[in-house]
């Protein structure tokens, strides 16, 4: 089945790039280029369990969609474009598992989360229990439910992470021989789905397990700090009871000066709820003043006072200056 799709992809390609050939009236003209980086995880990635495939941008969607009706016709209909106010990753809760990836600590299903440390030699994993609930078939039966939780976790944090190398992993202790082969085999089954070669050593005494894994992409420190948005590195911001003020006059700056009547203003999920609480509140106050064009959009991956303002086409309006701070 596999061999039949990517013949019909391949096809497909061959014969539009002759119909290219036959209508091109100047030279030279493209007749074929690579698919593009979406199309490209999709031909790697996509398998049956797919239930829905959002996309945010128009072209691609139609790019993505047409790729997966000549593939798996039966299924097109699960590609769906995404049209609403919020930024597509808060709306499915991506922002906040990329923000958690790159943290060290990492919660699972009832309150138990793992601890992963990197050193020079190897990456260390630390499974607890937290403060979840006791399971009725005792310690034995609570050490099993969080080990096979924290088993199905971690072979997804190697693939996010793509953590290479030796990977130990101080899972709790369980008594009997048949949980621990157990727990074993989940996490080989987990594995499977890895296409990075690795090898998994069943429980030590000490109930250690010890997986290599073969690093996928060439080995990278991930830096995560940059220049705060908010102050510019001076490390001093202005009040925080004068921001309100600062906005305000940014769209009135927008819409008196620069004539832009529709836009949407993306802030700090807190400082949303601020502008709208209220039946009279700052967005029907400002609404009522500059225009009903005005849209406030909570967005997780701004900081506290961090703003943007984009215009009806989703192209960012650059409003931000220095001299705010001071």
């Amino acid at each position: 089945a596999e061999l039949d799709g990517e013949l019909k992809v391949l096809v497909k390609h061959w014969e539009d790039a002759m119909a290219k050939v036959q209508k091109a009236t100047k030279y030279p003209t493209l007749i074929y280029e690579e698919t593009s980086r979406a199309v490209g995880l999709l031909r790697d990635l996509f398998n049956p369990s797919f239930e829905n495939i959002h996309v945010n941008d128009e072209a691609v969607y139609n790019e993505i969609k047409d790729y997966v009706a000549l593939i798996a016709p039966d299924r097109a209909n699960i590609v769906k474009l995404y049209k609403g106010q919020l930024p597509i990753y808060d709306n499915f809760g991506i922002t906040k598992q990329i923000k958690s990836s790159f943290g060290k600590t990492i919660s699972y299903k009832s309150g138990a989360y793992l601890i992963i440390e990197h050193t020079e030699a190897l990456h260390v994993v630390d499974v607890n229990s937290g403060n979840r609930t006791k399971n009725a078939n005792g310690q034995e039966g609570n050490a099993l439910e969080v080990n096979l939780g924290a088993a199905d976790e971690l072979a997804r944090q190697l693939r996010l992470r793509d953590m290479g190398g030796i990977i130990v992993v101080d899972f709790i202790d369980m008594n009997e021989a048949e949980n621990r082969q157990k727990l074993y085999e989940r996490m080989c089954a987990n594995m499977q789905k890895d296409r990075a070669r690795h090898n998994i050593l069943p429980l030590s005494k000490f109930g250690l397990m010890q997986i290599t894994r073969q690093r996928v992409r060439p080995a990278m420190d991930v830096n995560t700090t940059e220049i705060c948005p908010t102050c510019f590195g001076k490390g001093t911001i202005k009040s925080s009871i004068l921001f309100t003020d600062t906005l305000e006059s940014k769209i009135d700056y927008l819409v008196n000066k620069l004539k832009v009547k529709k836009f949407s203003l993306h802030v700090h999920p807190y400082v949303a709820a601020y502008i709208n609480q209220g039946l009279v509140s700052l967005k029907r106050k400002w609404q009522m003043k500059y225009g009903f064009g005005i849209k406030i959009i909570p967005s997780q991956k701004l900081a506290f006072l961090q703003y943007v303002f984009y215009d009806t086409h989703g192209e960012e309006i650059d409003m931000k200056e220095e001299f705010e701070i001071k």
